[in-house]
């Protein structure tokens, strides 16, 4: 079988990818559960100043906004690496076993250009931030906007590293689940 693939080469290549893939899911696995602290710990200030020790805070609600926004999108590419993004896999389940790989390439480069596009039209949004404020402080919606790029680029990139692994694995996935049981 590992000649029908391109052989062991091949095979290295997607052991590597398949690594890679994993190494960047952690840290943004990290990146994520940070954030949901600072926005917990956000939320628990706001709740505190606005209802047991009055204080003039304002931040908190529109941080909280942000953190999540930010939060939300860079789990994107955890789903994407984990193939728990949205798949037909009714359809998916149902193809021939031979036909199985090139059905996982499609999808893979379809939810490649679907992020593509999502970062192309990203990048002007976060551009546009610059020049809009935020309601409570008046500072450039920069930042926050750029989660939409951040997030687009890191799914095209778990995505390209989950369609070389796949691709060059020696059995293609017998479902979309599975292909992903390496990443747990």
């Amino acid at each position: 079988m590992a000649e029908r693939n391109g052989g062991p080469r091949l095979q290295r290549l997607g052991l590597v990818a398949g690594s890679a893939s994993r190494h960047l899911n952690r840290w943004v696995e990290y990146a994520c559960a940070a954030l949901a602290v600072v926005l917990v710990l956000t939320v628990w200030l706001g709740v505190f100043v606005r209802y047991v020790w009055p204080l003039p805070i304002t931040f908190t609600e529109e941080a909280a906004r942000y953190l999540m926004i930010w939060m939300a999108l860079l789990a994107v590419s955890c789903g994407v690496a984990r193939r728990e993004h949205i798949g037909v896999t009714l359809l998916f389940d149902r193809l021939p076993q031979r036909l199985r790989r090139p059905g996982v390439v499609t999808l893979d480069l379809v939810v490649i250009g679907f992020f593509a596009v999502i970062l192309w039209f990203g990048i002007g949004f976060a551009e546009k931030g610059q020049t809009r404020l935020t309601m409570i402080y008046g500072a450039s919606k920069f930042l926050p906007y750029l989660a939409v790029p951040v997030a687009a680029a890191l799914a095209m990139v778990q995505g390209l590293l989950v369609l070389v692994r796949d691709a060059t694995a020696p059995e293609p996935p017998s479902d979309l689940a599975e292909s992903h049981l390496e990443l747990r």
